[in-house]
This record gives structure tokens, sequence and C-alpha cells, in this order.
């Protein structure tokens, strides 16, 4: 109720327009993590197992991985429903992502790529030992070896699911998991040397995206497989992969010719570019916004874990001497301390005055992301002309359940249902806005509250 009570309509809604948003510009380069079976674990029990260093070892199958299935299928051929120490290594080499052969074991002519943490077997990505220093040899390594596994797919592929969505999954997989663990880590240990060895190798990974997703023998054998006499008998899950893989091709190019292709591989690499400076913009206009705090009234609300924070954010700024208790407190747009202003902190001012800093970031200044989404747009109207669509909303909707018109038939029906009651809103607002510059209501406004629900945000 206390959420309900700060955040009124327009708020939620206008989160849920952003996310909905986010969830359609997201890259779409993935092969089937969306039919990908549920691993259901053995209830924990009361023994003495619990304790930490007593827990089995985790499942050797990665759950962040899209070879999630295939390494369940391993399992299942397992006789006891705990693997040894020594069965567990021998499955998860069978069928980590990175295995086999191992991508360590890919790169023993160079110590120092051998040691590097982003090509070693792991259950989980091993955040705590990455470094800035290990993204440019790591990535480009990763690289060059993935390139060879789709030079031999290219050459021995065949319309099985064997001999092609097996295959092609963990060439997507190892490049995917090792990526994504890069650019979480820019996300939330932001650094110079770290933003430029992401920067510098970005194109080499989007160059290979484009000549994975543009590999006409991989195209040929997924649409050999649905024009096979066994298309039937494959699963409804099997048929949905199969039919998006076709989709995703067409969608990244493969059937463009020379001149085309050049454009729109010129393209993707701008839109790439342009998406990661876009990101970094919302990052550092994130992180530019500071308020300190030294009233614990005017925070009144924040429970104590938020005040923890707030006052750990002031010592790391220099504040040496604050506490959760006493204070000072230093207000940030982080995820953790923006929401629990959001939804706990009594103080009208203070909400809106984060909740406006939020909303506004990297909308003004050196960090005005305007140019970057009107360029955006432009290119992306651009691509979806080379593939024959009016716009890029129909690129967008191409690989999901929705259409253009439905879309545009809900954000109608939001607007009608929210639109008077927008309206009156800003009207209060003006009114409020003219009467507090008349003396003879000021003391009224003050004193009277005549306002109260004025910006409840």
């Amino acid at each position: 109720m206390r959420i309900i009570r700060h955040i009124p309509n327009r708020v939620l809604f206008n989160t849920l327009f952003v996310s909905v948003n986010i969830l359609m510009a997201s890259t779409r380069f993935s092969l089937s993590r969306s039919v990908q079976p549920i691993l259901k674990r053995p209830p924990f029990s009361s023994s003495p197992r619990f304790a930490p260093k007593a827990l089995l070892k985790s499942y050797p199958c990665p759950l962040w991985s899209s070879s999630f299935s295939f390494c369940l299928q391993t399992l299942h051929h397992s006789t006891s429903p705990y693997l040894s120490s020594s069965s567990s290594s021998s499955s998860f080499s069978s069928c980590s992502s990175f295995s086999p052969p191992s991508m360590a074991s890919s790169f023993t002519v160079d110590d120092s790529i051998g040691s590097n943490p982003l090509l070693q077997d792991f259950d989980f990505p091993p955040f705590d030992i990455v470094e800035a220093k290990h993204v440019r040899p790591g990535i480009r390594a990763l690289l060059k070896k993935v390139e060879s596994d789709l030079d031999e797919l290219e050459k021995t592929v065949e319309p099985s699911w064997p001999k092609l969505v097996e295959p092609l999954e963990k060439i997507v997989d190892r490049l995917t998991v090792v990526w994504g663990m890069v650019n979480h880590l820019k996300a939330v240990k932001d650094s110079a040397e770290l933003r430029a060895a992401i920067e510098e190798v970005q194109p080499e990974k989007v160059k290979f995206q484009l000549r994975l997703g543009q590999s006409k023998p991989i195209y040929n054998a997924f649409k050999a497989i649905k024009e096979s006499p066994d298309w039937q008998s494959l699963s409804e899950a099997r048929k949905r992969i199969v039919d998006a893989q076709i989709k995703e091709a067409v969608l990244n190019g493969v059937s463009l010719e020379d001149d085309k292709r050049e454009q729109f591989n010129k393209i993707q690499q701008e839109l790439e570019r342009l998406s990661h400076k876009f990101s970094e913009n919302v990052l550092d206009a994130t992180k530019k916004f500071e308020k300190l705090v030294t009233d614990k009234k005017e925070i009144d609300g924040l429970p104590a874990t938020a005040l923890g924070l707030a006052a750990q954010t002031a010592v790391s700024k220099g504040h040496e001497n604050a506490t959760a208790e006493n204070g000072p407190w230093m207000i940030t747009l982080d995820a953790p301390i923006f929401i629990s202003v959001m939804q706990h902190a009594r103080n009208r001012a203070l909400r809106e005055e984060v909740y406006r800093a939020y909303i506004t970031r990297a909308s003004s200044g050196d960090l005005d992301n305007t140019p970057i989404i009107n360029q955006i747009l432009k290119l992306r109207l651009e691509k979806a002309k080379l593939l024959n669509y009016n716009n890029y909303a129909e690129i967008s909707m191409a690989t999901k359940m929705a259409t253009v018109d439905k879309a545009e038939e809900l954000l109608e029906k939001i607007r009608s249902a929210s639109w008077d009651a927008a309206v009156q809103g800003i009207m209060l607002n003006l009114v409020y806005f003219w009467l507090k510059r008349l003396p003879i209501f000021r003391s009224l406004i003050y004193h009277m509250n005549l306002f109260p629900q004025r910006l409840s945000i």
C-alpha cells in the first residue's frame, strides 16, 4: 500500500512504457533460451549439508547458458541423482558452453591467453577476477576460436538437429556468455580502461555476429529442415526454433547482396556504436546526480538498509564520519537508493526532485542523448527499407506475437484512459504555479495546505 500511495498511475505508466521499449529494443541474437527446460532441484532439508561449506557442488549445467538443455540431457543418463566430483567434472566438460575442447586448452601457446579468466571453464562467471586488461586479448582469442568453429560448421553442416542446431548454439553461447559478462561488469564496475577495451573490440564482435547471421550454409540448412519430410515429426518447440532462425537470418540481411549487404552491415555497426554511447551517457548521468542530506527529517520513511547505503555512499564521497543513524546521507540515482526513495520517502519534494532527475537523465548538456536518438531512428528506418519493411516497428514485431496495429491499439487504450487525469494534473499544477506568485495566497498555501496533492510522486 505504501508504494501505491506514493507512486501514482503516471509514474507506474512511465515505468511500464520504458520497460516495454527496452524489451522491444533488445538485441535479438538468441537461439533457444525461451524453450529450455526448468531444472527441478530437490527440496532443501534441515541436515548439516545446508551449511555453506558442506553444500554439494553447484549443478554442472550453467543455468545462465543457452546450452543448459544439452547439459541436462547428459545428466539424465546418470544413474545417480547426485554426481560424484569426478563424474560432475566429466559431465560439465562435455556439456559446458566452452567444451569440448575447453577454451583454456585452446590457447596454450600464450600463457597470458591461457590464464585469461574470460577463456576458462567455469560453473559461474568469475566476475571477481575479470579486469579490463583481460578484455582485448580474451575477446579477440574467443572470436578467433568461434570463427574457426563457424568455418568448420559451414563445411560440415547437415540439415539435422545434431549437425546444425547443437553446434550452432554452442558457438552462439560462447560469445553471448563472455560478452554479457564483460558488459555487466561495465554497468556495475565502470572504468575508463574497461570502456576503452570494450569500445575497441566491439566492432570485431559485431562483424562476427553479422557473418554468423548472414551465413548462407546455415540459413539453407534450416530451410532444408523445414522443407524435409521429417518436419511434422519435430516437437512444437523445435519447429519454433527453426522458424525463428529462418526469420532471424532474413532480418540479419542474409538475403541481401553486394552493395545492399555492405550498406546494411555499416548501419549495424553504427547502430551498435550509438547504442553503446547512449548507454554510457545514461550511466554517466546516473552517476552525476548527488544530493547530500544532513537533516534526517528530509529522508523520513527510508528503511534502515537504505539509510545505511546512503551513509556508505557519503563516506565514499569524502564524508568520513557519515553513519546510518546520524548522517550525512548521499542520495543518488543508483537503483537501490532511487527505489527506496520513491517507495518509502515521505518527503514529496525529495521524491519529486529525485524522480525528475531520474527521468531526465542524459537529456541535456554534454550527455544529451537527443542527437543519438535521432540518428538511431534515422538508421533504423534505412535498415527497415533495405529489408523491405515500411518502418522499424515492423521489424521489431516480425519476431513477436504482437503486431504493429495491436501495439498501437494498446497504446491508444492507455492514452484514452489516462488522458483526463493527466490534463487535470497539468491544470492543477498551472493554477498552483500562478497562485503561489501572488503574495496574498502564499501564506494561505503554506498554512492551509490548499494543494495537498500537488505533484504527489
